[in-house]
């Protein structure tokens, strides 16, 4: 698995478990989506993502694109 597909994994992971909270635990739950939203526009900004270091610590390959 490339390092831009386990993002996208984990972002989906953390986006639909903070759904499916929201819907069936507390309504609270969604400010975890609003967040990781929030985050995806920074990153995209700055180029900043914790979670994309903690993989490439990890040793997962980097490629372009989705190919």
């Amino acid at each position: 698995m490339s390092l831009e597909r386990a993002i996208l994994l984990v972002v989906g992971l953390v986006v639909v478990g903070s759904l499916l909270l929201g819907i069936y635990q507390s309504p609270s739950w969604f400010w975890v989506t609003g967040l990781m939203g929030a985050h995806l526009i920074q990153a995209s900004f700055t180029g900043m993502c914790p979670v994309v270091r903690l993989f490439q610590k990890l040793g997962l390959p980097q490629r372009a694109g989705f190919g």
